[in-house]
């Protein structure tokens, strides 16, 4: 069963990342006048479909992974997105980061594990009997 969550978020993981980066993409290419000659560029950018495909896949795996995983890790892990995003916005896009910027990506993914770890281990129960 853990090989399935891990598969599970990779996979929503992956499908977040694609569309904030195709988003970023399709603003790139794509400048804002809001009229229809923008909307029709918008609807020709490849780039739109990837943000369109990213956020479908991610919904439908997302519902997937709600069947069977707890919801306090599970939805942590789903905001693992903002560091994949950074990462690849360093290695494509040249973004810069700073000390601060690093050590908060840094407390995003420890906090993901705790939360993982601490269902695994330490289980808290609160019913209403």
């Amino acid at each position: 069963m853990r090989q399935f969550f891990i598969i599970g978020f990779l996979i929503v993981l992956s499908f977040d990342t694609l569309a904030q980066v195709s988003f970023k993409l399709a603003g790139t290419y794509t400048h804002p006048e809001l009229n229809p000659i923008w909307l029709m560029r918008v609807a020709c950018n490849p780039w739109t479909y990837g943000a369109i495909i990213g956020y479908l896949g991610a919904f439908i795996a997302w519902m997937t992974l709600l069947k069977h995983a707890p919801i306090g890790p599970a939805f942590a892990a789903t905001h693992l997105y903002v560091v994949t995003v950074a990462i690849v916005a360093f290695f494509f896009f040249g973004e810069k980061f700073s000390m601060l910027q690093i050590i908060g990506g840094l407390l995003i993914i420890s906090g993901i594990l705790i939360l993982a770890y601490g269902k695994d281990k330490g289980e808290i129960s609160v019913s209403s009997d």
